[in-house]
């Protein structure tokens, strides 16, 4: 390598990027059309596909708030009115079309965990909770009052509740009716199903060796299907009470069933199984409503009321016992699994942040998940293909039930609220993208939107994080005129879509919005010299150029060696703008004035070059940066850094007048030894080939550039095992003296001393 004496003149072409990779910036974008980059936005009517893009959402409203924090289930009946069973406190809800709501049963249990109605008496069945009981209510007259529970003391109702099956355990987690009116029951401590005819006769039907049998649904052949806890089995239960396993889920518990009418069977499954196929569920705490709150990993405090009489000592020892509740607490989110007429099982949908709490299916058939801990409802389209279509204001979707007019009623805890989730599209929606930091002020420039049907984009721009805080107002993009943003240059930008309904319907696919950061000027961060180190040299793949790196742009240097006549270094830079940069590296010695280069157009951040090849001195290095490759000619930005001094020294000390003489039974040794750059650092001896043996100058203290050594060795005895050799033995002796300076630069030199 040869060093160039040329004077340093910064120009924009000493920064010309010669490396085939180097790529522009210029003008940038932001896109978003994946779901991943749209969840992170703020939907309100809209729904979110999974394949990307946006949708008009189903119409969605609350439509009454109940005093129970829960509701576990839902039913309707004829005309349309929806029964809940709820619990914190325990009742049965009768809630209009028109959202009044009445209540029909306060049970002395903790909770009403199940219901169902038979359209045809209007007979409604309620199944309580923990020690609980199937009770029938019978029709009445109610006195509601909309949006509010009428006080049960004040409620003039001739709605009657009459115990109608006690199974005898301590757990019923669901009940449905045929076709032909027998109810069956699903209970949890020893995993039982009864079966209560219409006529009131019951008796066990199906024992398994599970837990609990959560779940229960019959198909269109009368077959009874039921989902357990435990193993997370799916069976089959014919009307004479033979079963058999149609699927072992990789979870642990079903959460949730639904049957469509060519007989598939569609099946929730939640929690990780362990190690034993029989641990029970999770548990949910009781205590006063007003500790009722959600808890992490997916659980629900349950909070109850204590029941307004106490006689029962069932009741009493269950309120302070653990109520276990389906699918809460479990863990590693949920899967639905489709099992098809002939029993082929596929996993459908799965989610690691949303739990399964309930299955339904719209007017055309789509099937829907009601979820937690977030309250979203899924439509799933198909195999890992689905729509987020709302999110409701509270935490589980635990219930769905037919409404008129082909919707669907929905309800939810935390808080127990009924929702109705319209068949057709809201009027109109929105949705609010996350906002987008450019980091650098930008120029924003034109939008890009790829979309059907009746679609508005906003755009609005600001400095801070927060668009709240004083961002400019949301402007309308006319997409017919050049789609021009026409909002402030700024940091910060967002855009919000705004769907019609209409035909066609409206739909996003895609957002992109073009942009030109302002150009800043790089910066480096430090540079670290190190004398006596080199970075090794590795042959490059493309070009054959010899660099300290195996690829086109390394950030982090290969570790350096120990090379004494080597001088490594390295720099550490950043740009905002995240361009490209090329870096010039130049030197300067003591008292000079002008900068010479070392090397430019390097992609690295290090460089080592042969300190030979400079006089010894002190030196400063400066690194030029550049960010030249990601701009146009002219348009380039430079930063530089000076580093600290540094010190070159790759020339050995000199011994002169090296002399070794006898003085009595001694010999003495005397030199001088000089260095023109650097204080001597120390010196060594050895005689007659020994070891080599420390010796200090004259005055001890070895700080000077030129130091003297005078000292006495004892003369060496000669003892001869055989005295008749001891005249042929030679009494001449070898002193080699060495010398290091403080760059550990060595200089030898020897002597011989004639014996007599």
């Amino acid at each position: 390598m040869s060093l160039s004496r040329k004077t340093f003149v910064l120009l924009p072409a000493l920064f010309v990027l010669l490396s085939a990779s180097a790529v522009a910036e210029g003008t940038r974008t932001w896109e978003q059309s994946t779901f991943e980059e749209l969840l992170k936005g703020t939907p309100k009517g809209v729904a979110l596909r999974s394949e990307g893009g946006l949708e008009l959402a189903p119409f969605f409203k609350a439509l009454a708030t109940t005093r129970s924090t829960y509701i576990w289930s839902i039913a309707s009946d004829a005309a349309g009115n929806v029964y809940a069973a709820a619990g914190s406190p325990a009742r049965v809800y009768r809630i209009s079309q028109d959202g009044e709501i009445a209540t029909i049963f306060e049970p002395q249990e903790l909770q009403v965990q199940a219901l169902v109605v038979d359209k045809k008496s209007g007979i409604v069945y309620a199944a309580t909770a923990p020690d609980g009981k199937v009770y029938r209510l019978a029709t009445g007259r109610l006195s509601p009052g909309k949006g509010t529970v009428v006080p049960p003391s004040n409620e003039k109702s001739s709605w009657s509740a009459t115990p109608y099956f006690d199974p005898g355990t301590k757990y019923i987690w669901d009940i449905v009716l045929d076709n032909a009116g027998t109810l069956y029951v699903a209970t949890g401590d020893h995993g039982e199903i009864y079966k209560v005819s219409a006529s009131g006769q019951n008796s066990l039907f199906f024992k398994s060796d599970e837990v609990h049998i959560r779940v229960l649904d019959v198909d269109p052949k009368g077959n009874l299907i039921a989902g357990s806890d435990g193993s997370g089995l799916i069976y089959r239960i014919a009307p004479n009470g033979e079963a058999f396993v149609l699927y072992s889920a990789p979870k642990k518990e079903i959460t949730a069933l639904a049957i469509d009418q060519a007989g598939n069977i569609y099946a929730a499954a939640a929690g990780e199984k362990r190690a034993s196929a029989t641990t029970a569920a999770s548990t949910i705490s009781l205590g006063t409503p007003a500790q009722a709150s959600p808890a992490p990993g997916g659980n629900i405090n349950v909070t109850a009321a204590p029941p307004a009489s106490s006689s029962s000592s069932s009741s009493s020892s269950s309120s302070a016992s653990s109520f276990p509740a389906p699918g809460l607490g479990a863990s590693g989110g949920s899967e639905i699994y489709r099992i098809a007429p002939d029993g082929a099982p596929a996993r459908w949908w799965s989610s690691r942040e949303d739990l399964v709490y309930a299955l339904s299916f719209d007017r055309n058939g789509r099937l829907l998940a009601g979820t937690g801990n977030r309250g979203h409802i899924f439509a799933i389209n198909g195999a890992d293909n689905f729509t987020d279509l709302v999110k409701a204001s509270t935490t589980q979707i635990t219930s769905f039930a037919p409404a008129p007019g082909g919707g669907l009623y929905a309800s939810s805890s935390n808080l127990g609220k009924l929702f109705l989730l319209g068949p057709a599209p809201e009027p109109e929606g929105t949705y609010e993208s996350d906002v987008f930091d450019a980091h650098i002020f930008s120029l924003w420039g034109r939008a890009t939107l790829r979309s059907s049907g009746n679609v508005e984009l906003y755009a609005r721009s600001g400095n801070v994080d927060n668009p709240d805080r004083n961002w400019s107002q949301w402007v309308l993009v006319d997409m017919s005129a050049g789609a021009e943003l026409n909002i402030p240059p700024a940091r910060f930008v967002q855009w919000k879509a705004v769907l019609h309904a209409g035909n066609p319907a409206p739909r996003v696919e895609n957002v992109l919005l073009h942009y030109l950061p302002k150009n800043v000027a790089p910066e480096i961060d430090e540079i670290m010299v190190q004398p006596g180190y080199r970075y090794q040299a590795i042959a490059r793949a493309t070009g054959g150029e010899v660099s300290a790196s195996g690829t086109a742009h390394s950030e982090a240097p290969p570790p350096a060696v120990r090379d004494r006549e080597s001088v490594a270094i390295r720099w550490s830079a950043h740009d905002d703008n995240d361009d490209q940069l090329i870096y010039s590296v130049y030197y300067r010695g003591d008292g000079e004035s002008r900068w010479l280069l070392l090397k430019n157009n390097l992609t690295d951040h290090f460089y080592s070059f042969d300190a030979s090849l400079l006089p010894d001195g002190g030196y400063t290095v400066k690194v030029i940066a550049s960010d030249a490759p990601s701009h146009s000619p002219g348009d380039a930005l430079y930063a530089e850094r000076v580093s600290s001094r540094f010190e070159v020294d790759s020339t050995a000390p000199i011994i002169e007048g090296l002399n070794a003489t006898l003085d009595g039974k001694q010999i003495r040794v005397r030199f001088h030894a000089s260095d023109s750059f650097s204080p001597i650092k120390r010196a060594e001896y050895s005689l007659d080939g020994g070891d080599w043996q420390f010796v200090e100058p004259l005055g001890q203290l070895s700080d000077s550039k030129t130091e003297d050594y005078d000292f006495h060795l004892a003369v060496p005895q000669i003892d001869s095992p055989m005295p008749a050799m001891a005249p042929n033995i030679s009494t001449d002796h070898v002193i080699v003296v060495r010398v290091y300076d403080h760059y550990d630069n060595l200089a030898t030199a020897k002597t011989l001393l004639r014996g007599k």
